[in-house]
């Protein structure tokens, strides 16, 4: 099987930079969301750097596939997410944007990933 050293892997170095990116976003958010939207969000993003890292420390592809599935999901949890931050008039379509654009290449590069895992 081939290793995977977590600090090489560019999908899990974006996703460590999509998480800064929304912590920073969520400080604008009223502190009454606090305990609701905002502790939602940052559970989500951190889950998809942390599901890749603990998917690449297991014995053998099949594993790593399954943890690159639940990072996936919820990079899709946090993309409606941050969609609802713009209906709750929480943040503006401009401010959300980036973090969508980075959201969706790691999504792709998730699904690349995991078709490589499974093809050699």
């Amino acid at each position: 099987m081939k290793t995977h050293r977590l600090r090489e892997l560019i999908i899990w170095k974006k996703s460590m930079v999509l998480v800064k990116d929304v912590y920073l976003l969520t400080e604008t958010i009223p502190s009454t969301e606090k305990f609701g939207l905002i502790s939602q969000i940052r559970r989500c993003a951190v889950s998809i750097p942390s599901n890749i890292a603990e998917g690449a420390g297991r014995n053998n592809p099949k594993e790593f596939y399954q943890f690159l599935g639940i990072a996936n999901g919820s990079s899709y949890e946090l993309e409606t997410q941050l969609i609802l931050l713009v209906d709750l008039n929480f943040q503006s379509e401009e401010e959300i944007q980036p973090l969508l654009n980075i959201l969706t290449e790691i999504q792709k590069m998730i699904y690349k990933f995991k078709t490589n895992l499974m093809n050699g």
